[in-house]
């Protein structure tokens, strides 16, 4: 479109190498990797005895941060086996969410043939959880650890009888709706993360069509409270389904 506001769905697609499609997104979510990586190995070489204001504020960070994991879950082993990877999707998640708001992200590419063959920009970079791939991946992961930490906590058969229970007709009904419910997760997870990232960029166009220099800067503060309190939710859903996996059935 050569005026107006085109919204789009699916991520612009930068490149392909053979038939696998390089979208804008996944180029992004590659610098979001390597910016994690590169901090981790930054910190970790500042580590010292007598910590800094940065290294203290990490720690107090870190420590609080696993000391509610290990209050919530109610045991330290458990604590210290999923703290890693919740830390892990809250601040992939935040940093992903906080690099799509960069200047240049969505503005810097090349022209070429964008969706529909039209002649339009294609950016090198876009905001990740614009693309519900990587949401659905993020949902898939979440699923599988909260799976996973109901087996080892309970065994196969403890665990699956949660979900399928002949001992009456309420039982299996029961189970039934615990299953459905646990499937819906995979949406759930997915599709808020999604949605809520994708209106905030969608607000930001439409309010740098209409009011460029007004109302932007309020709203770009706004989204990074959002995108904070998006890696917030999603780390703590993961948190709170574990816990309730590695519970007893009898015990909810």
């Amino acid at each position: 479109m050569e005026h107006g506001i085109a919204i789009h769905l699916t991520p612009p697609v930068v490149t392909h190498i053979g038939d696998l499609a390089i979208s804008s997104t996944l180029i992004t979510s590659w610098v979001v990797v390597i910016v994690l990586i590169v901090l981790a190995l930054y910190l970790n070489g500042k580590l010292s005895l007598v910590p800094g204001r940065l290294q203290a504020v990490c720690e107090a960070a870190i420590g609080g941060g696993y000391a509610y994991v290990a209050e919530t879950l109610e045991d330290d082993t458990l604590a210290r086996r999923y703290f890693p990877l919740l830390a892990t999707i809250f601040f992939y998640i935040l940093v992903s969410n906080w690099i799509g708001l960069l200047p240049g992200v969505t503005s810097i590419g090349y022209w070429g043939a964008g969706h529909g063959g039209e002649h339009a920009l294609i950016p090198f970079f876009y905001p990740v959880n614009t693309d519900l791939n990587v949401t659905v991946a993020l949902a898939l992961i979440s699923f599988v650890a909260i799976e996973f930490a109901g087996i080892m906590a309970l065994g196969v058969w403890k665990y699956g009888h949660k979900f399928i229970n002949f001992s009456s007709p309420l039982q299996f009904f029961i189970g039934v709706i615990e299953l459905i419910s646990e499937l819906g997760r995979l949406l759930t997870f997915s599709f808020r993360l999604f949605g809520n990232i994708f209106a905030g960029k969608a607000l930001i166009l439409v309010a740098l069509f209409f009011l460029p220099y007004v109302i932007p800067v309020p709203l770009m503060a706004y989204e990074l409270v959002v995108g904070f309190l998006q890696a917030v939710v999603f780390a703590l859903l993961t948190l709170f389904f574990i816990k309730l996996a590695v519970m007893p059935h009898d015990a909810h």
